[in-house]
Order: structure tokens, then C-alpha cells, then sequence
């Protein structure tokens, strides 16, 4: 469910990219003309200007907005111009790198994105980094991280909605048994959540639910809130079951907490723009009872806060 609103008529890429050179061109950079033409352009048609730009200049214009920009606009607007897939490589790369690691980043991607979406960002990652995705991970994580990410990464779960309720019982109990005693990285436990389809996980959860009266990331929080593990185990099921209420989550830890995350902010309004903000906004809005487009007004500023509030929609939603 989208959000980007794209004009009815939009000029051929050629032109876009046409005015893309003019606002690099002369004293000043146009901000506002940039975030008028990528803010309002979809996937695909990002991506031909940037081939029309290619074509007509000779320049690559992902290395031409990092001469004319700076700071947290720049790393949105790079962000955005990529392709998906590209981006999705990018970050994940990115997120196993030691100053800039992240297991949360590396479990939204596995999480959130379709089977074959991930598949290709595994190829893009092969392509761009002469490495696999998954030996990074490894490399990256220690442990129980270790144990649950890498066949996250690793997935290609079924896509239906079919789903066995007979299965969704007994792997219901499994789960319970392993949560009673403590086996939070047991492979059964691992080998469920990794491998099912999501249909297949939502009804083996509200099996849980059903038969043992707790929601089962309650269960996983009583038994240590503060551990890191058990915190990034119920991350990566909400993320798997309810990815909106899991990203409103993350956007308001990025807003309401001391200094502006931008990271997290820029990472989840530019990779969800064209997939499920729409609803992630209306979650924002019923748990903040403020619109996520005001409250980046109030914590963002200049021509970051231009961008993202274009990609947003600043609107009372």
C-alpha cells in the first residue's frame, strides 16, 4: 500500500534529467528543484533518469548528488535514487560493517521483503560486493544473532496464504515448550521462524495465543526484558507478523528519543515510500495521536525535512 504520489503526466526521463543538470548547474544547487523531481518519481522511473543521465552526460548522477549535497539529505536523497534492490544490498552491506553494524537493519530486510525480493537483493549483493550475503552475516554475528539471522538471510519462504492448521497446533506447542524452558536459540524454535510462510507463522502464533493465554513476545519478555537477545528474537517476530506496528516502533525511537535518529528515520520512510507507509503512518497516528508528517516537522529541519515530509505526504493521515 503506497503512499508516493506521483503526477498524472510525468515528463520523459530525458527532461527530468535535463533539469537534474541545470539545478546542479551555476553558483547554488536547486534543493528544491532535486526533491521536486526524484520526491514525486517511482522505482522505475528513477531509475531511467538515471539512465537518461547517464546517456546525455556521461556522469553517473548518484556521484554527482554527492558533490552537490551534504550531510542527512544527501544520504536520503542517494538512498532513494537507488534501485530497491540496490538499496537494500547497500544497507545490508552497510550493517555488517563494524562501525556502522546493525543486526536489526540486516533482520528488516530478511523480514519484511518478498521471497523473491530478497532473492534479488542476495544477487545484488553477490554482484556488487563479490561476496554472498550470508557469509557477511556470519562473519558479522556471534551466538544466538548468529544462529537465527543467517537462515533468515538465507530464506525463500512460500508466499500463499494456504496454511495447515493441524501444523499451526503442534508448532504452536513446539514454540511454548521451547520458550518454558529457555531454548530461545533451539533450532526447532529457529527452524519455525525461518522457514515458514508468514500465513503459516500468523496462525501458528494465534494458535499460541489461543492455547496458552500470552501473546508469545509477552512470554519472551517476561523472562528478561533487558536481554538483547530475547529483544531482537520479539523484534524479528513482530517484523515478521505486524511489519507496520514494528516500523512505527522504530520511527518513534528515532523521533522521541535524545537527538533524532536520522538513520533509522531516513531508512525506514525512504525503503517503505513505495511499499507500506500508508499504514505504518495511520499506526504512527493511532499510537502517537500526532501524524508522522508533524512530528518530522518538529524534528527535522531545511531540505532533509523538505524531503522527507515530500515522500511522506504532508497530510493530516
Amino acid at each position: 500500500m503506497a503512499t508516493l504520489k506521483v503526477p498524472a503526466n510525468v515528463p520523459p526521463p530525458e527532461e527530468d534529467a535535463q533539469k537534474l543538470k541545470k539545478a546542479f548547474a551555476g553558483w547554488g544547487t536547486d534543493e528544491e528543484g532535486i526533491i521536486g523531481i526524484l520526491s514525486h518519481r517511482n522505482g522505475a522511473q528513477r531509475k531511467l533518469i538515471r539512465e537518461a543521465y547517464a546517456a546525455a552526460h556521461g556522469e553517473d548522477l548518484l556521484k554527482e548528488l554527492e558533490k552537490e549535497l551534504s550531510g542527512d539529505f544527501l544520504r536520503a536523497i542517494l538512498l532513494w535514487t537507488l534501485d530497491p534492490v540496490e538499496r537494500d544490498a547497500h544497507l545490508a552491506n552497510e550493517a555488517t560493517k563494524k562501525l556502522t553494524g546493525s543486526n536489526l537493519v540486516i533482520m528488516e530486510i530478511a523480514c519484511t521483503r518478498s521471497s523473491y525480493d530478497l532473492f534479488k537483493v542476495r544477487q545484488a549483493y553477490h554482484a556488487r560486493y563479490k561476496k554472498s550475503l550470508e557469509e557477511d552475516v556470519a562473519h558479522h554475528t556471534t551466538g544466538d544473532f548468529r544462529k537465527l539471522l543467517v537462515p533468515l538471510v538465507s530464506a525463500f519462504r512460500y508466499e500463499g496464504d494456504e496454511i495447515d492448521m493441524m501444523l499451526a497446533k503442534s508448532e504452536a506447542k513446539i514454540l511454548h515448550g521451547k520458550i518454558t524452558g529457555k531454548a530461545y536459540a533451539d533450532e526447532e524454535l529457529i527452524r519455525i521462524l525461518t522457514t515458514r510462510s508468514k500465513a503459516q507463522l500468523n496462525a501458528t502464533l494465534n494458535q499460541y495465543n489461543d492455547h496458552f493465554g500470552n501473546a508469545i513476545t509477552k512470554d519472551l519478555k517476561a523472562d528478561d526484558p533487558k536481554d538483547e537477545y530475547l529483544r531482537f528474537l520479539r523484534a524479528t517476530i513482530k517484523c515478521l507478523t505486524s511489519p507496520e506496528k514494528y516500523y512505527e516502533k522504530t520511527l518513534r525511537l528515532a523521533i522521541s528519543g535524545l537527538g533524532t535518529d536520522e538513520w533509522a528515520l531516513t531508512r525506514v520512510i525512504v525503503t517503505q515510500a513505495e511499499v507500506n507507509l500508508q499504514r505504518i503512518k495511520e499506526e504512527y497516528h493511532k499510537r502517537n495521536s500526532v501524524t508522522l508528517a508533524h512530528a518530522i516537522a518538529g524534528d527535522t529541519s531545511g531540505d532533509y525535512e523538505k524531503f522527507l515530509l515530500a515522500l511522506v505526504g504532508n497530510e493530516n493521515a
